[in-house]
């Protein structure tokens, strides 16, 4: 497919209208604040974070609201001229940025002393994103999830361009060590498990930026890291392969969600002049010898299917409480039926699970 075509596919694919953080009206009606702490290597700017790159990493906290009255999965704020309602719209009720590394570990603190939570989940977005596509996505993900510990986001400076696929994949690189500061100060903070969930191109930055760290022996904070989840992850095989085994195996539970038929992925291997992504894989056997549980989402793919996890409402249904996923699988077989209603492929150490409906795989026999 020509580069240009290319391009107009990507375009067409991305052309839904960006998210904006609109205050939240004064006086009542507003639903509690879900917050969101965020390390960001984007430059700020006098209309918010920019898609500039920073040298070093700015901290913010954002105090959201989310309407109660949508379906989970989806996402909406007020266009331009349209009244905030918060019984439909994402909302912004306060931003506050920290003057250091020493303030956001204070505030993160006593967050989570306050929920009496000691765990962290932190999100890392994809290609293609501004500062609020990222930040309001993983708010309605980390409530929709309903996943327990604080909410931690590391916001890479991507260009909120689909036509800025390379300058995203290297100011994802460029983000390597901002990251992992961020993951530093969430420890710090008290964090006592971090699980990370990456989407997409952030999966490329979570597996260089943990490959840095276990080059660096730096076990203080990688021994927090309770688990980790790639959704989509835009990644060659191979260096995945690689980063793996530089690593000296992965954390645990290591967790991918991908799907077959995801048109995103399908284009990125036509732009790297290969057969697959990691997160578009048909055959599981070349991850065999990798502790990995990859699990095949095409059933339920929304959209171009490069977000189910975040978008589908069933399948947000069946993995809410997303920390404890790896627990699904420390049952027998016929005890996950309904919990993970799929076909479980083991080839040695990778682990497949093809979703589907939970009818299509019971047995009418048993």
């Amino acid at each position: 497919m020509p580069l240009r075509l290319i391009a107009l596919v990507f375009i067409l694919m991305s052309c839904a209208p960006r998210a904006a953080f609109v205050a939240a009206p004064a006086g009542g009606g507003v639903e509690p604040a879900t917050t969101i702490f965020v390390g960001t290597m984007r430059q700020p700017g006098p209309e918010g974070f920019t898609r500039l790159r920073s040298d070093t990493t700015g901290f913010v906290r954002y105090d959201l609201s989310i309407p109660t009255d949508r379906e989970p999965g989806s996402l909406d704020w007020p266009r331009q001229g349209q009244k905030p309602d918060p019984k439909r719209h994402f909302l912004l009720m306060n931003e506050t940025r920290f003057a250091s590394a020493r303030e956001f570990r204070a505030a993160l603190s006593a967050a989570m002393g306050r929920q009496g939570q000691t765990d962290a989940v932190v999100y890392v977005h994809g290609f293609n994103n501004t500062m609020a596509d990222s930040v309001l996505r993983v708010a309605q993900m980390h409530h929709d999830l309903r996943v327990p510990g604080v909410g931690v986001h590391f916001a890479w400076p991507s260009r909120g361009s689909a036509l800025g696929y390379v300058y995203d994949r290297e100011s994802a690189m460029f983000s390597r060590s901002g990251f992992e500061e961020l993951l530093d100060s969430v420890a710090d903070a008290g964090a006592r498990e971090i699980v990370i969930v990456a989407h997409s191109m952030g999966s490329a930055l979570t597996m260089e930026t943990l490959r840095q760290m276990a080059i660096r022996k730096d076990s203080r904070t990688l021994g927090r890291i309770a688990g980790v989840i790639l959704i989509s992850p835009d990644l060659d095989v191979d260096v995945f392969r690689s980063q793996a085994r530089d690593m000296g195996g992965l954390p645990q539970p290591f967790v991918i969600f991908g799907s077959s038929r995801d048109r995103v992925l399908g284009l990125s291997a036509l732009i790297a002049g290969e057969a697959d992504r990691l997160g578009r894989l048909d055959d599981v056997s070349r991850l065999a010898d990798l502790k990995v549980i990859y699990l095949d989402t095409a059933a339920y793919n929304t959209g171009s299917g490069h977000l189910n996890l975040g978008q589908n409402p069933a399948l947000l249904s069946l993995f809410g409480g997303l920390i404890g996923i790896d627990q699904a699988f420390k049952a027998d077989a016929r005890s996950r039926i309904g919990l993970l209603p799929g076909l479980v492929l083991t080839v040695q150490n990778a682990t497949k699970v093809v979703l589907a409906p939970v009818e299509a795989i019971v047995d009418p026999a048993e």
